[in-house]
């Protein structure tokens, strides 16, 4: 077996993540400064509230976020499962907050493929950024993630389409490990259809 495969799929996977050179070519050395979204504060009491006060990383988590990003105009919490045997499958539910509409109940689903084994159940937060509307979410999010986090792990990856930038922050149960390459789909209404 030609054992620089699997070598070439990490590094093209992170580059899709955005943690290679491209990343550093994007001229950005600070997002610009965002007041109409939510506070530190505000985001970190309702990862608390959600998640509960012992979730070790959730407010360093929280920061890395708003240093890199600024504030959040809006953001979901809710409970994801997924799994993988190479290709793998992700569900979840939850309800999406923002400052210019009411709260609504939102789903998720999406497949992956990649070099990943494991499943997960997780608590996510997602933390959104330059939404206009709630409609503007329900579509497609291609990414790339790495995940090797074992019983009680925080992670954290982002995902982009357009001028939407999303950050899910994720705590859970389960094994999983590796790198893959998929996306996420945004409904208003439940679905088995991952695709």
């Amino acid at each position: 077996m030609d054992r620089s495969k699997p070598a070439l799929f990490l590094f093209v996977a992170l580059l899709l993540a955005g943690f290679g050179p491209a990343s550093a070519q994007t001229g950005q050395s600070a997002p610009p400064p965002q007041t109409d979204g939510y506070t530190v504060q505000e985001i970190v009491d309702a990862g608390h509230s959600f998640f509960g006060k012992t979730t070790g990383g959730l407010a360093d988590a929280i920061a890395h976020i708003f240093a890199k990003q600024g504030r959040p105009n809006a953001y979901i919490v809710g409970e994801e499962g997924a799994a993988a045997i190479v290709g793998g499958v992700r569900y979840g539910e939850g309800t999406i907050h923002s400052k210019f509409s009411q709260t609504r109940k939102i789903y998720w689903q999406g497949p992956s493929i990649g070099f990943d084994f494991g499943g997960s159940g997780s608590r996510v937060m997602v933390l959104i950024y330059n939404l206009r509307s709630i409609d503007e979410i329900y579509v497609r999010f291609p990414g790339a993630e790495g995940a090797a986090y074992m019983v009680g792990g925080v992670g954290v990856n982002y995902l982009q389409r357009d001028h939407l930038i999303l950050a899910p922050i994720r705590t859970g149960v389960g094994a999983r490990l590796g790198v893959n390459l998929g996306y996420l789909k945004f409904t208003p209404t439940s679905t088995w259809n991952p695709f």
